[in-house]
């Protein structure tokens, strides 16, 4: 047999990946087909998201080969994990406005609700005896107020108005020299209205109350400013912007500092806030969503606004079979 014939027989053994470029694992798993229509997709993307194709791209280094533990400190592959985290701890701050030394990553936002709501009273405990926020709060949040209850803190559950906002002056009124947090959501997890933030955050600001808000369904859906919106916490959520689940954050503002008692014992990771070892490849998963909701919030936008009028004139035309 020639050379050139072996060379020949020899190229037809090789493995498909040699012979022609193959989709990325994040690729191929997007090109499968759903099991589920895609209208009954889109209604679920009210609760949670598919992890974008990029994101996955991310992720899957640090589940295979750059596999360390970010708090190794005395070998490459925990350097390597523990830059990972910080450049993703950036990517997260530059979303909200934040420094990256205010953010915390956690489990979710039910978890970050917790340490909000628990850490922050029980840590001012002898002096804070009293939690303002509304009914239509997330469960996580209602239950961590009665929990606090349990422990004989008092709370007041605001109702809201007819379209679901806040009575700004019936707040202001509501806070009292021992309340300890006011707790709103920024976008309600179940109509959609949008708080008014900043407003909330004068008044705590005023009367000199920390302001807490769950923003998971607000994170790169709207503009967020932590300073601005006179924030003192806020809880994250990764999956509901296409990043993984099984992630969040928390941001804790840092002058005037803002000081929570850590709801688990262990290793003191995320500086004492979060025990536990931070999930690299999920914190550069959340990281790699910030940072393209980021770049394409805007874009996002004006394509919601424009089919939502389209929506409203089928409406009033009668019709919404033609699109």
């Amino acid at each position: 047999m020639s050379t050139s014939s072996s060379s020949r027989v020899l190229l037809g053994r090789l493995p498909l990946l040699f012979c022609r470029r193959r989709l990325s694992t994040a690729a191929a798993a997007a090109a499968a087909p759903a099991s589920a229509s895609e209208g009954e997709g889109k209604k679920e993307e009210e609760a949670t998201t598919p992890v974008d194709p990029r994101v996955l791209d991310a992720m899957l280094p640090f589940y295979l080969s750059r596999f360390g533990n970010p708090h190794s400190r005395t070998h490459l592959y925990g350097w390597e994990s523990d830059a990972a985290v910080e450049a993703a701890r950036a990517q997260v701050a530059a979303l909200i406005g934040a420094d990256p030394k205010e953010v915390f990553f956690t489990s979710g936002a039910t978890e970050s609700n917790n340490i909000s709501v628990k850490g922050l009273m029980r840590f001012h405990r002898d002096r804070k005896r009293h939690v303002v926020t509304t009914q239509t709060e997330h469960k996580c949040v209602l239950d961590s107020c009665r929990w606090l209850q349990q422990e004989g803190f008092e709370v007041t559950y605001m109702p809201v108005r007819p379209d679901g906002l806040v009575d700004l002056d019936a707040l202001a009124a509501a806070i009292r020299p021992d309340t300890g947090l006011v707790s709103v959501m920024a976008v309600n997890n179940e109509i959609g209205v949008v708080q008014p933030l900043e407003d909330i955050g004068c008044i705590c600001r005023d009367k000199g109350v920390p302001f807490h808000t769950d923003a998971a369904q607000a994170l790169g859906k709207i503009p967020i400013d932590v300073a601005r919106m006179g924030v003192a916490l806020m809880s994250l959520s990764g999956h509901k912007i296409y990043g993984p689940k099984g992630v969040g954050a928390l941001y804790l503002r840092r002058r005037p500092r803002v000081r929570v008692e850590p709801q688990m014992s262990g290793g003191g990771q995320e500086r004492g806030i979060r025990s536990g070892t931070v999930p690299t490849p999920l914190a550069v998963g959340m990281g790699a969503a910030c940072e393209i909701a980021a770049r394409e919030m805007d874009y996002d936008n004006r394509r919601i606004a424009a089919l939502q009028a389209r929506l409203l004139e089928r409406i009033r035309a009668g019709s919404t079979t033609s699109w």
